[in-house]
């Protein structure tokens, strides 16, 4: 995404006071990322490549808390 990483996306939503879900897809793992946007309010972290049950279960999750 240039310009704005997903994590800046979802702090620059916070900030506007935007209540949408987001559920983060990344190419890289990094626990210190993933547990920062899931303690803003993340419905989900996906690290590719991850399974159809993990991205369902992640729009679940969206869906409950949106």
């Amino acid at each position: 995404m240039p310009g704005m990483s997903g994590p800046e996306l979802q702090q620059e939503l916070k900030r506007r006071g935007e209540k949408i879900p987001t559920i983060m897809i990344t190419g890289q793992r990094d626990e210190a990322i993933r547990t920062r946007v899931l303690l803003q309010g993340a419905a989900g972290f996906l690290v590719k490549p991850f399974s159809d049950e993990a991205l369902l279960a992640a729009i679940q999750s969206a869906l409950a808390t949106g």
